[in-house]
């Protein structure tokens, strides 16, 4: 394929284009006789040229056909190829939405609760998409059951997470004191290495987790009621009432914890 191919052009039309740019003005039967375009697809070409305006028409008689400025017909050709792979992408971005859809867990229809355990790759899985709804903000409180869980198990979520959420927002987030003790030494450097504003804080004992995106929805961890390590599943709540309820009970612990990072 040649270039002006590639920019969008079929042989016929760079074949005529080519041969306006030599010949200056001429009518469609000339133009078919020295380019080797068929008299029987030369006006089709021309006319597919001039509604991307890469030819015109001259009001003369009998009519002839001159080209653009070479210039002007690979900016046109850009743009029709950088529009096209715009609605490309927009059509993956569209696939990849349903895709996630058949993959993302559902909650049943007549709860907002979904079951999972910690570390768990389903919960995983919700978890950065849930996390990557967020535009502005997500404000986040670890405590139970996060606290009495190994590291090699709430990795899987962390990391989740962290790929979940965009990077132009910002993340606060308050990490109970016995979770601390979980998490690796390296923890607060791989919070730093990450691409967002994050800020951490840390309180003794948390009411309990759960997290506020952008001020709209909740989602509150259960505890397992036979497991102190693990999680029953998580309930999302969209309600403004009770949204707003979680959201001054965190800017109430925020207000209290001690800074972890800044």
């Amino acid at each position: 394929m040649t270039e002006l191919g590639e920019l969008g052009l079929s042989s016929y039309e760079e074949k005529a284009y080519r041969t306006l740019l030599v010949t200056g003005a001429v009518t469609a039967t000339e133009l078919s006789d020295i380019s080797g375009v068929p008299k029987g697809r030369i006006y089709d070409v021309l006319n597919g040229l001039s509604a991307r305006k890469l030819v015109r028409l001259q009001s003369t008689n009998p009519q002839q056909y001159v080209a653009e400025e070479p210039q002007t017909v690979v900016d046109r050709l850009l743009a029709e190829r950088a529009y096209e792979l715009t609605q490309e992408w927009d059509r993956y971005r569209r696939l990849a939405e349903t895709v996630r859809s058949d993959l993302f867990p559902s909650p049943p229809s007549e709860s907002s609760l979904w079951l999972g355990s910690l570390g768990s790759e389903e919960m995983a899985l919700a978890l950065q998409q849930h996390i990557g709804t967020a535009e502005s903000d997500v404000y986040a409180t670890l405590g139970k059951p996060y606290d009495d869980a190994s590291w090699e198990r709430l990795q899987p979520e962390f990391e989740a997470f962290f790929e979940g959420i965009a990077p132009d927002v910002s993340l606060s987030l308050i990490l109970s004191e016995p979770v601390l003790t979980t998490l690796p030494e390296t923890f607060p450097k791989l919070l730093e290495d990450e691409p967002i504003d994050v800020t951490v804080r840390t309180i003794p004992d948390p009411v309990l987790s759960f997290d506020v995106i952008d001020s709209l929805v909740t989602t509150i961890d259960i505890p397992h009621p036979l497991s102190s390590d693990d999680r029953l599943g998580t309930v999302g709540i969209k309600d403004s009432t009770v949204v707003n309820e979680f959201d001054r009970l965190f800017q109430s612990q925020w207000e209290i914890a001690e800074p972890l990072l800044n």
